[in-house]
């Protein structure tokens, strides 16, 4: 499917049984749908980063396992829930340090517990609703995480004006749709209380110059495109009310897994006392792991730092040391975690979550 050049906010698109995904490695120059047929074609977008954000691979790999699931036959529940167990183990490969695609296997897992007396056809069924239904959920609780967030940050600056700074992309092509991070950045918009966001570049993939850039000039909120290395000068130079991060996997003690160069801005916010959060649905909390020392960090190919679609920026022969996310440790996160249930302090993480389950 071709979008030509007609700009959208929509990271995928699933009917009947087709799913799409808007490929994000040519925005902002070009909008272009590519088709996901099957949990190979799945991974690849995941792992090739067409897809990305936290929420949105999570939704893309439930959907692809849905593709592909729906023309086959199963003999018995067993043989659909071995089918349904090897192909979310195999999704959660693409990506490894979002949380995301390994809870929503969990959660499937559970239906298949709770729902295995209704016989394979049942069973399918009820799976394929659930994956049909999570786009629709996830705007819904970035929705909640926007009015949260909002509500929180326009408190702790005696509901005057703020400007936000933000990093990466955290909006509509990150998740189902509307956004985490973004989201609130989009609720602050909406009644009118945003003087101006602040998006990094985000390198080495540049998902706030091309991602985050697109969506904000998209929905006409007043803002500012700043280098990554710029964030401690702004800071400084301007009265910053929040910054707002989104989150690939929160742990137990409120550490955050979250795109290479969080840390250091929490650091540079927490000299500056300026309020750090993180802005993540509980679908990222993994309650599993105790701290940050234990999140695999992803790392990726050294071409995705040393050039850009193809144009060559570094001295060829250099090295490289390319994770693709960092720890963020929950001390920093002085303004809070925001999700769908409210704003938390960073340590009441695994207390909050154990009160709402």
């Amino acid at each position: 499917m071709s979008g030509g050049n007609a700009r959208t906010l929509e990271a995928m698109k699933y009917d009947s049984g087709c799913l799409y995904i808007l490929d994000q490695l040519l925005l902002p120059d070009e909008s272009q749908y590519v088709q996901v047929k099957d949990t190979e074609d799945g991974w690849n977008v995941i792992n090739k980063m067409q897809v990305r954000g936290a929420p949105a691979i999570g939704i893309t790999a439930c959907l692809s396992l849905a593709v592909e699931m729906e023309p086959i036959n199963f003999s018995s529940t067993d043989e659909l829930t071995d089918y349904v167990t090897r192909k979310m183990k195999y999704l959660v490969t693409a990506r490894p340090t979002a949380v995301n695609i390994a809870d929503s296997a969990i959660k499937l897992n559970t239906l298949i517990e709770k729902h295995k007396e209704q016989g394979v056809s049942g069973l399918k069924h009820v799976l394929l609703e659930a994956i049909r239904n999570m786009q629709q959920q996830d705007i819904n609780t970035c929705k909640a995480i926007g009015l949260h967030g909002a509500q929180h940050i326009l408190k702790h600056n005696d509901n005057q004006c703020v400007k936000v700074l933000t990093h990466c992309n955290t909006g509509s092509l990150a998740t189902g749709g509307y956004g985490t991070a973004l989201g609130v950045v989009r609720a602050l918009s909406e009644v009118g209380k945003l003087d101006r966001a602040y998006c990094t570049e985000t390198r080495p993939y540049n998902q706030g110059s091309r991602l985050t850039a697109y969506e904000l000039v998209y929905d006409n909120i007043p803002s500012t495109l700043i280098c990554d290395s710029m964030t401690s000068a702004l800071m400084k130079c301007n009265t910053i009310g929040a910054v707002v991060v989104g989150a690939d996997r929160v742990v137990s003690n409120g550490d955050t897994a979250n795109k290479i160069g969080t840390y250091q801005l929490a650091i540079a916010a927490k000299y500056h006392g300026v309020p750090f959060y993180v802005a993540a649905p509980t679908t990222s909390i993994d309650t599993r792991l105790q701290t940050g020392e234990e999140i695999v960090i992803e790392e990726r190919p050294q071409n995705e730092m040393t050039s850009i679609k193809g144009i060559n920026l570094a001295a060829k022969g250099i090295t490289c040391w390319n994770p693709a996310f960092d720890v963020t440790p929950n001390e920093l996160i002085t303004g809070g975690i925001i999700t769908e249930h409210g704003v938390w302090s960073a340590s009441d993480v695994k207390i909050k979550m154990e009160s709402i389950i």
